[in-house]
C-alpha cells in the first residue's frame, strides 16, 4: 500500500513544492515547531538543530525535508522570517 503523501505549499505565489510522505512531514513540523517554541533561530542554526535531533531516527535527508516542510510552514502563515540581519525564523504570533 502507498504512503499518504502531502502536497506542501510554497511562500512565493506560483512555485510548487514537493509532495512528500506524510508521516515525514508530521516528523520534520513537530521538529521545527518545538525548536522554534523557544527561540528564533538563523536558518543555518535552525537547521543544524532539526538535523541533531532526528538524525538517528529519520530516514532521508534531513535538511532536504526541512527546508521542504520549513517553506510549507512559511506558506501556511504558521512560522515567519524576522527583518532582522540576518533573518530568522520564529513561530507567528496570532
Amino acid at each position: 500500500m502507498k504512503e499518504e503523501q502531502i502536497q506542501t505549499l510554497h511562500p512565493l505565489a506560483g512555485k510548487i513544492n514537493k509532495q512528500i510522505a506524510l508521516k515525514k512531514y508530521n516528523i520534520i513540523k513537530e521538529h521545527l515547531l518545538a525548536i522554534l517554541a523557544k527561540k528564533e533561530l538563523t536558518h543555518t542554526d535552525l537547521m543544524e538543530e532539526l538535523y541533531s535531533r532526528v538524525k538517528d531516527f529519520f530516514e532521508g535527508g534531513v535538511q532536504w525535508y526541512g527546508e521542504v516542510v520549513k517553506l510549507d510552514l512559511e506558506a501556511r502563515k504558521i512560522i515567519e522570517r524576522t527583518n532582522t540581519k540576518p533573518v530568522k525564523y520564529k513561530l507567528k504570533t496570532k
